[in-house]
């Protein structure tokens, strides 16, 4: 639907913060590199996945607006939900086993219970 918006939010699970390589034989230089290393990754990640979406939707005549937040994905999920007005919440479904990167899950039954719009599931795989 031309004319349309897109909000985009893509969270980073709080359990990505304990990723550090916490070993007690392993020196805090190389715990702070490793920790570099894993953050400057997942922003490439972040980054490359926001503009696939950001091309998809220009190509379909909709604006495309994009938020990044840290912490519980379903509450901020359900946060966002509150406080902008969606006609929809799109939400991607587990990663299948296989499949490489992180496995979480947004989809909870607080989510299910506590949305207050529709909701979609899309199939991993079809963006």
């Amino acid at each position: 639907m031309p004319g349309g918006r897109i909000y985009h939010l893509v969270v980073v699970p709080d359990l990505w913060k304990g990723m550090m390589a916490t070993d007690w034989r392993n020196q805090s230089g190389a715990r702070n590199a490793f920790a570099r290393h894993l953050e400057s990754e997942l922003e490439k990640e972040i980054l490359e996945h926001r503009e696939r979406v950001h091309r998809a939707a220009e190509a379909g005549g909709l604006e495309h607006d994009f938020g990044l937040a840290q912490g519980d994905p379903a509450r901020l999920l359900l946060e966002c939900a509150r406080t902008q007005r969606f006609d929809l919440v799109i939400l991607g479904a587990r990663r299948p086993r296989g499949v490489l990167g992180l496995r979480s899950r947004m989809l909870t039954a607080t989510v299910m219970r506590e949305l207050e719009v529709p909701l979609m599931i899309v199939p991993a795989g079809h963006e």
